[in-house]
């Protein structure tokens, strides 16, 4: 085994740079399509993943029934019978609910 020298580690490290510096491009290139290769994959995994039953039972949750007060159903049809215009109002929002 050979000693080395602190004398002869310059020399060393200069043909050593001198060699990356000739593939410095090439390297380059091929730590960005690694980088690029890994993060397509993780992209296709996570896009593919399902979800277990334990989450979808947890993100579900029973539907809520909209809950009207009697006594504003009363109040509304007491205004509707007594006003011309909001009979007119309440006829147009029944025949096209979705017209303002």
């Amino acid at each position: 085994m050979t000693k080395l020298k602190t004398t002869s580690l310059p020399p060393i490290v200069n043909t050593t740079w001198r060699q990356f510096n000739r593939y410095k491009v090439f390297i380059f290139l091929i730590v960005v399509a690694g980088v690029y290769g890994y993060i397509l994959l993780q992209i296709n995994s996570l896009s593919n993943a399902q979800p277990s039953p334990e989450q979808v039972s947890a993100q579900s949750s029973p539907v809520r029934t909209a809950h009207i007060d009697k006594t504003v159903v009363l109040q509304l049809q007491r205004l509707q019978d007594n006003s011309v215009n909001v009979q007119a109002l309440f006829d147009t929002a029944r025949n096209n609910p979705f017209q303002e």
